[in-house]
């Protein structure tokens, strides 16, 4: 899939503009909760009937009471929004009620053309204006932010990390990568924020084009990633140092340290370095990128939706030291050569950036494993479902409770990042009683794969269906109330699910 929410998706067509979202179940309907947001993607509740909510463009966070847009932002950042940058996150400290804090996940602006030596936005953050200029953002422009709420407004309190953002993988040095036409990107930033029941932030930000260690390329985009290393772009690499830390979700202290009960903490002590420093943050990798994270409120067990390029959406089960293959693997591992011959035959026959083509792609599942870039306590597992063409799956989120009834309770729900399938498809998962697998009636999904016809197809996805048109989903939430919160983007608007 290129650019998975590209910028085209983020504007409503006029053919879009008259449907309105609906569910299938009878017993349930839709109300918009809020509306005229620029290009919301994600919220955070405050309260029964007040939350903030990002807009990904403009660097403001909205501050909704009732219903209603407060005139003032409660704050606006200066944000780079190109293609899939901007403000991205929004989480609430686990001990908001006492300390206020609010963390954000955003892409910095910067002043073009960047420079490599231009390494980060400064601290306190710049605010006002914007940018769409696709060069202007530092090396690591990507950052995640601590900020004090005092009701109306919020203050700059501290950085927690800043993360690859400055994409120019076309490059003349080092030579032989092919890519050197290649123009400027802005994708793959994910920016899904969550706290999880164990108190810690985890953070996940999708590969930004790079091919190394964390991309599963243990020497960087060579033939088969083995072999001497090489470099990874004109920044170096391939190891997973600052400027190429990417493809992982990062498990943090709400303050930034380190918690030394990460998976990788001991290897990344013994590393030593930059790159040992951000391996001991790491609690999975291996991703190409995500617009959703969400916590199984009954297992407490952490979800994700992963996209592919053209093939081989997936959703995962993430434990610590899941290695989900990214770049050599993409869907379950027995459909390693329909990976293959999709990807090297279907439009441009490539994986977007050019440093690693699909022909590299290995000739079987033996031979991927045997490929990975696997740290010691490292395991790669199959995704619990896939869709063997794109779907461009965003949000995801869980039900807690039983408002919408009791067949609800505790399932799984899923928006797409386009318009394309059912203008704007919420699919629904059950999950089976150990909260650790897809559960389905449909025996065409036995295999936990949807065998859909071509890239935005629905085949096979019929009996996951729940909604239609809510657009570009970029989050779901269970509100305070037990109803389902939907944050669209290109509607501009937040949506609740509830029963009649």
């Amino acid at each position: 899939m290129k650019n998975s929410v590209c910028v085209a998706t983020f504007l409503l067509t006029a053919a879009m503009a008259g449907a309105q979202p609906s569910v299938l179940d009878h017993n349930l309907a839709v109300r918009t909760v809020a509306t005229g947001l620029d290009s919301p993607t994600t919220m955070a509740f405050l309260g029964p009937k007040e939350m903030l909510v990002l807009e990904k463009a403009t660097g403001k966070v909205r501050h909704v009471v009732d219903g209603t847009v407060q005139a003032a932002p409660a704050v606006d950042l200066a944000v780079n929004s190109a293609v899939e940058r901007g403000l991205l996150g929004i989480a609430l400290d686990p001990a908001f009620g006492t300390n206020h804090y609010v963390y954000l996940y955003w892409t910095c602006k910067g002043t073009a053309p960047v420079a490599p030596e231009v390494n980060a936005c400064t601290d306190p953050p710049a605010l006002g204006d914007d940018t769409t200029d696709i060069s202007a953002v530092p090396l690591l422009g990507n950052r995640v932010d601590r900020f004090l709420w005092n009701g109306t407004s919020l203050t700059f309190v501290q950085n927690l990390i800043k993360l690859h953002a400055y994409q120019n993988d076309g490059a003349a040095e080092p030579p032989g990568q092919g890519d050197l036409g290649q123009p400027l990107a802005g994708n793959h930033n994910a920016g899904v924020i969550r706290f999880g029941p164990d108190g810690k932030l985890y953070i996940i930000i999708g590969d930004n084009g790079r091919r190394g260690m964390l991309q599963t390329l243990p020497s960087g985009p060579t033939l088969t990633g083995l072999g001497p290393k090489v470099p990874d772009d004109q920044f170096g690499g391939p190891e997973p140092d600052n400027a190429h830390f990417t493809g992982v979700i990062i498990r943090l202290n709400s303050n930034g340290t380190t918690p030394t009960d990460n998976p990788f903490y001991a290897v990344g002590a013994q590393m030593g370095g930059e790159p040992g420093a951000n391996i001991q943050k790491i609690f999975a990798y291996g991703f190409r990128n995500s617009f959703g994270m969400a916590f199984d409120p009954r297992s407490g067990d952490l979800w994700m939706s992963e996209n592919g390029d053209d093939t081989f959406d997936e959703l995962n089960r993430v434990t610590a030291g899941f290695n989900s293959g990214w770049i050599q693997i993409m869907g379950p591992l027995e459909r390693l050569s329909q990976f293959k011959a999709m990807e090297t035959s279907f439009g441009a026959g490539t994986l977007q950036q050019l440093r690693w083509p699909p022909t590299r792609i290995a000739d079987s599942p033996a031979e991927a494993l045997s490929r990975l870039f696997l740290l010691p306590g490292a395991h790669f597992e199959n995704p619990v479902f896939s869709w063997k063409w794109a779907v461009a799956p965003a949000a995801i989120g869980f039900l807690s409770g039983r408002a919408l009834g009791p067949q609800y309770d505790g399932d799984l729900f899923v928006g797409g990042s386009r318009t394309t399938l059912e203008g704007g498809y919420l699919f629904h998962f059950n999950l089976t009683g150990n909260r650790q697998k897809i559960g389905t009636d449909d025996p065409r999904l036995e295999d936990r794969v949807a065998d859909n016809a071509g890239k935005f197809d629905g085949t096979e996805s019929e009996s996951l269906l729940f909604g239609r048109n809510f657009g570009v989903v970029t989050d779901i939430h269970t509100g305070p109330n037990g109803n389902l919160f939907l944050v669209s983007l290109s509607n501009g608007a937040i949506y609740e699910i509830y029963r009649l």
